[in-house]
């Protein structure tokens, strides 16, 4: 079933729709071509519906309560590893949360740091706060 109108109008619709916080653009071609779909969420970014956190991967957005600034709807760790679950890469919990867990360690981990199986060679982040990925073994 083809839904009728433009189409900024099926992609912000499914935007809506999904359960999913982060879209690639992979996530939309089967309703458009790779250049369209580029064009349509780069409106969506101007909007301020979307945030782009890196190359062709984009979060919802809304406004910060306390400074009005746009921000993602989750934390930006939740979005990294939602991001590299769909691109096919393994996220595991990095060393120093393994740490905590394990009770070898009192210091709370960051947030700011991503375990993975294999080489991420992606710069995941907004507003100068990025995510940094670890090779865990």
């Amino acid at each position: 079933m083809a839904l009728k109108g433009t189409l900024e109008s099926r992609v912000s619709y499914r935007i809506k729709r999904s359960h999913a916080s982060v879209f690639l653009r992979k996530d939309f071609a089967d309703i458009g071509g790779y250049d369209q779909i580029g064009r349509i969420l780069r409106k969506l970014v101007k909007d301020e519906r979307l945030i782009n956190l890196g190359y062709g991967a984009y979060a919802r957005a809304q406004k910060s309560r306390i400074s009005g600034n746009l921000i993602p709807e989750r934390p930006l760790q939740e979005l990294a590893k939602e991001i590299m679950r769909k691109l096919g890469v393994k996220t595991v919990p990095s060393t120093a949360e393994r740490a905590y867990n394990q009770g070898q360690s009192m210091q709370v981990p960051a947030g700011r740091v991503v375990g993975v199986k294999g080489r991420v060679a992606r710069k995941i982040g907004y507003n100068g706060k990025y995510i940094s990925f670890e090779k865990v073994a």
